[in-house]
């Protein structure tokens, strides 16, 4: 007989991907109560009634200050994530940026202490997991990972 799981609810999160050359630019979480203190991409949950791609507009708008129109967003990855104790699955769709407006800043002082580019080849080691996991991935071109957390 096939055993028979109850449904989860999905939650939707976006990532940006924003480079100048080699360096790609990191937010450094604070006072979230998830992994403050570590290293994430400008990311988000996608809002009821909004695209994965809308959301992404927004929230770099939000948190780095930068206009983006959704041809500059290009598709590089998405996660699906699976808590260990499986009572929560997330999807991740991450994105580059491939232009903007405006200097990135720290729109969000509340939610994060520090923007930092660093060089691809030399990144930091206190970056959030779910990140850190698919950039090698993003970089062979892999559209497609799971990571159990």
């Amino acid at each position: 007989m096939v055993k028979h799981y109850d449904r989860h609810k999905l939650v939707p999160a976006v990532y940006a991907i924003v480079r100048k050359q080699n360096q790609i630019l990191f937010m450094r979480r604070a006072n979230t109560g998830y992994m403050d203190g570590m290293y994430s991409l400008p990311a988000g949950h996608v809002e009821t009634k909004e695209s994965a791609t809308v959301s992404m507009v927004r929230e770099l708008k939000e948190e780095i200050g930068i206009d983006v129109a959704i041809e500059h967003l290009k598709f590089v990855h998405v996660e699906h994530t699976v808590s260990d104790e499986r009572d929560h699955e997330r999807v991740h769709f991450f994105f580059e940026v491939t232009q903007w407006i405006g200097e990135p800043y720290n729109a969000e002082p509340d939610k994060c202490d520090q923007l930092k580019w660093f060089d691809i080849n030399n990144l930091p080691t206190n970056i959030v997991p779910e990140v850190i996991s698919v950039l090698p991935l993003i970089n062979d071109g892999q559209y497609y990972s799971e990571y159990n957390f």
